[in-house]
């Protein structure tokens, strides 16, 4: 996906959905303004910066992490909490692999039972 980002260039795409469907970009708009808004929030910016950077790695969505990486810097990441953030995205996929690899187990155990058995 990252042969394909370009960061300036690809914002010009934004006309379409202007275009075809300005409501839903509005309401977007204000949604997303909503969750990152400087004050007003319980968690603060930072921390949902990082969070968001730790679900664009997560999601591997390269506009996401270009974004919040940005964002969190000015919000005031360091390179440590930065790395963090990585490592918790990391930790969390890892991990999402591992309990779900368990399911081929049980669907296993599925499959050693006869058909007429189920």
């Amino acid at each position: 996906m990252s042969d394909f980002f370009d960061r300036e260039g690809d914002r010009a795409y934004t006309r379409v959905y202007k275009s075809e469907t300005p409501d839903i970009l509005k309401a977007w708009a204000e949604f997303d303004g909503a969750v990152f808004a400087p004050e007003g929030r319980a968690i603060p910016l930072k921390f949902r910066e990082l969070i968001a950077l730790a679900v664009g790695i997560t999601t591997q969505c390269v506009y996401c992490i270009d974004g919040h990486t940005q964002k969190a810097v000015r919000a005031g990441a360091t390179d440590a909490e930065l790395a963090e953030a990585a490592w918790v995205a990391t930790a969390i996929r890892a991990g999402g692999g591992f309990a779900h690899g368990r399911l081929a187990f049980k669907f296993a155990e599925d499959a050693a039972v006869p058909a007429h058995q189920h």
